[in-house]
Formats: C-alpha cells, sequence, structure tokens
C-alpha cells in the first residue's frame, strides 16, 4: 500500500501516549509499505525537529504553522473566539490553511491508496474525502471531555470543559460519519461510536507494547516499596489522578509502610502535582528513559477517574513485568483480566488495600507481575500492526466497491 499519514503536533519526542502508539504503527507501516508522513506543529521552523523525523521517516513533509506557542492570555484569547466556531477548541487550533492546501493536493491528484487522519484534531484539515481516508481514533473524545468536566473541581472551568463537551459531541458525531473508516483503540470506544455511525466501519486495533524494550526492567527485581505512577503531567486526567491518590490512598500506605516511596514519573509536570512533593511522594519531571523507573517500582498505580481511550501505560508496567493496581477507567478497553494479570479496585478502601497487599506480598506479586508479562507478549507491536493493515485495506475495498 502507498500510505499518507496526518498528524497534528509534533511526533518527536515519543513522549505521551498518543505519541508512543502513533510512532510505533509508523514504525511498522514503514517496514511494509509506502510511508509518507505529514506532521505540523505551532511556531517556527524548528531544524532539529524537521531532521529528525527525516531520518526516522525518510520522505516526511513537515510543516510550522507559525502561530504561537505561548500559554496564559494569549492561549485564552484564542479560546474565546474560539467560542463561537462550531467546531470545538481542541479540533479548531489544530486547523492550519496550509496542510488543507497539502491535503486536497494529495487527494486531486490521488497521490496516495490511503490517507490516516491521525487523532480526531487534525480532522478539519479534510476538505472532499476523494481518498481512502481513514480517522484514527485514539479516544472517543466527546466522553474524554464530559469525564474532565465531571471531576473538575474549579467553577469556571468546569463549564469550559462542559462547553467544549457539547460541541465535541456535535462534531464528533459528523465526522465520524464523514471518514470512509474509522480505527477504534477499545471495544468500548467502538461501541460508544457505534451510536455514531454503521459499526461494520469501524474496526479495533488494540494497544501494544514493544516487549523486548522492557526485558531489562522484567529481569529486575525491585528492592524497595515503590509505588509508581506514569503519565504526562501536564494533562487533567493525570493530575486528577495522582491529586485522588494522595489525598484519599497515600497517606494509609504510607502509615503501613513507613519507608514506602511514591514516585510520579512523567514530563512536564503541572504545579498542582509538584505541590504533592514531601511525605514519600517524588515528582521526577521529564526522565530520559522511563525503564529505569519501572525497574526500581514495586507496583505500578493506575488511579484514573477521567480518560478515555486505551492506556499505554499499563501495558508498558506489564510489559516490564510489574504489578499494576487500577481503576476500571484506568484499564478501560484493554484485554486484562482481574485479579488474575491485574488488579482492578474502583474505590480509594479497595485500591489502597490492594497496593498494600502487593508490597507486603512478593510472592503475590511476583504472580501478578509474571501473568502482565505474558499478556503483553501478545500485544506486542509487530502483531498488532497486521489489525491496523486490515483496517486500512477494508478502506480501500469499501471505496472501490462504492465507486464500481
Amino acid at each position: 500500500m502507498n500510505v499518507a499519514w496526518v498528524k497534528a503536533g509534533k511526533l518527536l519526542p515519543v513522549d505521551t501516549g498518543g505519541k508512543l502508539r502513533s510512532f510505533n504503527l509508523l514504525q511498522q507501516l514503514a517496514r511494509r509499505h509506502r510511508l509518507t508522513l505529514l506532521t505540523y506543529y505551532d511556531g517556527a521552523v524548528d531544524g532539529a525537529y524537521e531532521r529528525e523525523v527525516a531520518t526516522q521517516f525518510p520522505g516526511a513533509v513537515t510543516i510550522a504553522t507559525a502561530r504561537g506557542t505561548n500559554g496564559g492570555l494569549a492561549e485564552a484569547a484564542r479560546y474565546a473566539r474560539a467560542l463561537v466556531a462550531p467546531a470545538p477548541y481542541a479540533v479548531e487550533k489544530f486547523t492550519n490553511a496550509a496542510v488543507r492546501r497539502v491535503i486536497q493536493e494529495w487527494m486531486s491528484r490521488r497521490a496516495f491508496d490511503v490517507i490516516v487522519c491521525d487523532f480526531l484534531s487534525a480532522s478539519l484539515n479534510f476538505g472532499p474525502l476523494d481518498l481512502p481516508t481513514v480517522l484514527f481514533q485514539h479516544n472517543v473524545e466527546t466522553e474524554l471531555w464530559r469525564r474532565q468536566a465531571r471531576f473538575e473541581p474549579h467553577p469556571i472551568k468546569r463549564v469550559a470543559f462542559q462547553i467544549e463537551a457539547q460541541k465535541m459531541a456535535r462534531y464528533e458525531r459528523a465526522a465520524v460519519a464523514r471518514f470512509h473508516h474509522i480505527i477504534a483503540v477499545s471495544e468500548h470506544d467502538r461501541d460508544l461510536m457505534a451510536r455514531m455511525v454503521d459499526p461494520r466501519r469501524i474496526s479495533v486495533v488494540p494497544t501494544g507494547v514493544d516487549v523486548a524494550r522492557f526485558q531489562a526492567a522484567a529481569s529486575r527485581e525491585p528492592s524497595a516499596p515503590v509505588v509508581m505512577y506514569l503519565g504526562s503531567m501536564d494533562w487533567e486526567a493525570n493530575i486528577d489522578a495522582v491529586e485522588w491518590f494522595c489525598a484519599e490512598m497515600w497517606p494509609r500506605i504510607r502509615q503501613t509502610l513507613p519507608n514506602a516511596e511514591f514516585r510520579v514519573v512523567g514530563r512536564d509536570p503541572d504545579a498542582r502535582v509538584r505541590r504533592l512533593a514531601g511525605n514519600g511522594v517524588v515528582v521526577t519531571g521529564t526522565v530520559p528513559s522511563v525503564i529505569d523507573h519501572l525497574a526500581e517500582a514495586a507496583v505500578v498505580v493506575v488511579p484514573l477517574r477521567i480518560g478515555g481511550g486505551t492506556r499505554l501505560k499499563i501495558f508498558e508496567a506489564m510489559g516490564a513485568a510489574r504489578a499494576v493496581v487500577s481503576t476500571t477507567v484506568g484499564a478501560e478497553g484493554l484485554d486484562v483480566n482481574n485479579d488474575v494479570d491485574i488488579r482492578l479496585r474502583d474505590d480509594a478502601t479497595t485500591f489502597t488495600d490492594a497496593v498494600i497487599a502487593l508490597l507486603q506480598d512478593d510472592v503475590l506479586r511476583r504472580r501478578l507481575g509474571a501473568a502482565a508479562r505474558h499478556l503483553a507478549q501478545r500485544h506486542d507491536w509487530s502483531q498488532v500492526v497486521s489489525r491496523f493493515e486490515e483496517a486500512l485495506e477494508q478502506a480501500i475495498s469499501a471505496q472501490a466497491s462504492a465507486a464500481a
């Protein structure tokens, strides 16, 4: 196949769950097909980024949108202007005229067999769909925004999230109906989108993991009661998760095991996260590699109350043979088995009990970690990519049949 892939925002460094999923699938596809990546990003031209992308994916097209990346008042002003726009801000801010022109030119000269729109955020750049076009939905965005509104404590931000959720519901339904084929990352997400479009047009491509990358961590036994959370710490869902854990669960864990450490590992920690440091809580910020931290972790926790899609952090922990305790939301969409390869607990009391039990019982912890590693091995990216290829081929075949 000759495949084009459109990605909003920088793909590198690979430091978020969405980037990890896209990067690994892109690598696998590039080994097996002709692939052209279009990556566009805010701000001035970043030569170092563009050279690295070209090294990883020869022939990549890069566009610097020249729009400023400063936050604060400038971002608030842009959001205020977007309130009157029909598209949600999370989509409008990733829309660019130069990107639209490139995609339209590809469509008009039928340059590819299929084009992938990576995340809903890039979708407004797609005009008439004259080629088979697939929307890769890492999340059901409406569900994500509704959950953020539900758990947001700040009244002004809560109203903003509610508005965004309402706009997203209208926009996402129309976008999902417009694209020729949809790729979901879980059966749960597929079921939600089946309310928007014929479910025969939705394929599920599950989350994967680079199992070999985590072998070094899997072969090491933790020597201390380290509890770890992994994620991008500027994202609201992750902020809420660690705040809830520190407020409702960590005090009793620390009381039971005074030498326990809660390590929050992830880039760009928000001020709310940084304030949690102390009393056994360590906030690392950006780290060169998560593997060393996973090797030192006895238990990985995923106390998410907000979120969508699937959780790459769980499969990474499983690839490292680590015991995982998660909420149901945190593991939503993953092919996991409660009390076999993961502990799923949804209230603070039982979640805390599960973490303490694993920290105190080495045999139980090792057994859960070994089962987790076995599950991860069945989801290596080299196997997952075949499901993605099938979805692309289905989109191509469906459009060929419609044109006949």
